[in-house]
């Protein structure tokens, strides 16, 4: 056991200030709500608080084609009726649309995934936290799901200059098909994904046959699960999944995404699990000791979003939170119970148990499957990767950083925000 985790939490201001539209579900103002929920909990004081570098188009182009990464940088409201063969092309649109500051959100979330990543990998923490990061829709060459760069494979290709195999466990409802289709291929990464699945909807993947190809067969794990699923069911499977594919697969690190459109009560959800449960998630992934990527992802119901997030903050600082919300800007969201708690779901739970046991006994077998994977369990230390390493200096001097935001970075390893001195405060109105 480690005596204490050390956490680093990466946070921007600006990242909560973008509008997807009236309409649209995604609300990055919940990012704010979340970090001033952390902060009137004065769990800011437990950890060191980044703001993370905007991560450049080479950067993002790591992953993502070069054209796609360009048009994103490129794109505004006021120039996209010229482009309209390419929004097509790259699927942008009304789930996905262009709004002002687009590509400096994607930059911003992204580099707080890839930071994190570089911070693990360095061993100046045990834990990062990017609650903007998670969004893990988004592919090699479009956006999907309200998601653009995915930061999630970004943070992953990182990982994996350190460490031979990364283990991906997504607990957002819905199937982090962006990330399982990045790695679908390699033994390098395992991803687990606890999904909602069926009666079409979103993304329409993640069915329990879908285990990987080629070197990457058996290296995909699905768990489809159906409407109302509440916390001991959720918790239960997870625990016994989870917990045999850490045996099994021995993973370097973990990347944990913690979209909370699996609670209860979310706009666009359809499970019932409390914060507890969805927080017991987290803390049993921590209790494994390994180097830890926490991330955010989906979540449309935004005062539980920052609830369910800060209550996670507290858990991946082994912190116990007091029901009663302390004053803080959004106070007024918490109404009228002010409390952390949140409404029991009432979905029915279609999960019979031998469904339920169905699901876990697939899993099960399949991860049977690879107990005597020689590439995979003797490879201990990873080869020279095929992503470079980023070399700043060689980049064209004309699209560097402008001086405001080289102010803003972090210079230091042990500077941290606190209480009146933190900048971020000022950035949000």
């Amino acid at each position: 056991m480690r005596s204490k985790d050390r956490i680093a939490y990466f946070y921007d201001g600006d990242v909560g200030s973008v509008y997807f539209g009236a309409k649209h579900p995604m609300k990055p103002h919940r990012l704010c709500m979340t970090h001033h929920l952390v902060l009137s909990y004065d769990l800011h004081k437990k950890m060191e608080i980044y703001r993370p570098h905007k991560a450049y188009p080479v950067e993002l182009a790591q992953f993502h084609s070069a054209d796609y990464v360009e048009f994103l940088h490129r794109i505004t409201p006021d120039t996209q009726h010229l482009f309209l063969n390419e929004l097509t092309k790259y699927n942008l649109g009304e789930d996905c649309p262009v709004f002002d500051n687009l590509f400096e959100f994607c930059q911003i979330y992204a580099g707080g995934t890839i930071d994190a990543a570089r911070r693990l990998n360095n061993q100046l923490c045990d834990i990062a936290i990017n609650w903007a990061g998670g969004l893990h829709h988004a592919k090699k060459c479009e956006a999907s799901g309200f998601c653009y760069i995915n930061d999630l494979v970004l943070g992953i290709l990182e990982l994996l200059k350190y460490h031979a195999r990364v283990l991906y466990i997504d607990i957002d409802v819905h199937h982090g098909d962006g990330v399982e289709e990045a790695f679908y291929f390699t033994d390098r990464v395992m991803t687990v994904s606890f999904h909602k699945y069926g009666d079409q909807f979103f993304p329409g993947t993640g069915d329990a046959k879908e285990i990987g190809e080629r070197e990457g067969k058996f290296y995909a794990i699905n768990v489809p699960l159906k409407d109302g699923i509440d916390d001991l069911s959720f918790t239960r499977l997870f625990k016994t999944i989870v917990s045999k594919v850490v045996e099994t697969y021995q993973p370097g690190a973990i990347v944990l995404q913690c979209g909370a459109d699996s609670l209860a009560g979310d706009r666009l959800g359809c499970f019932n699990l409390s914060i507890d449960g969805h927080s017991e998630c987290v803390s049993f992934v921590k209790r494994f000791n390994l180097p830890l990527l926490v991330t955010g992802g989906g979540g449309y119901t935004k005062e539980n979003v920052a609830r369910c997030w800060t209550v996670e903050t507290g858990v991946l600082l082994d912190t116990e939170l007091p029901n009663e919300i302390p004053e803080n800007d959004y106070i007024k969201y918490f109404a009228p119970e002010f409390s952390l708690k949140i409404p029991n779901g009432q979905i029915e739970n279609l999960n019979s148990k031998s469904y339920l046991s169905t699901i876990k006994i697939q899993v099960l077998e399949n991860l049977r499957c690879i107990q005597h994977a020689p590439s995979v369990q003797m490879q201990e230390v990873p080869p020279d990767f095929y992503i470079p390493d980023f070399d700043e200096d060689e980049q064209n001097p004309d699209e560097r950083i402008d001086q405001h935001t080289q102010d803003k970075r972090i210079q230091r390893d042990d500077e941290y925000y606190e209480a009146d001195n933190d900048n971020d405060q000022m950035d949000v109105s």
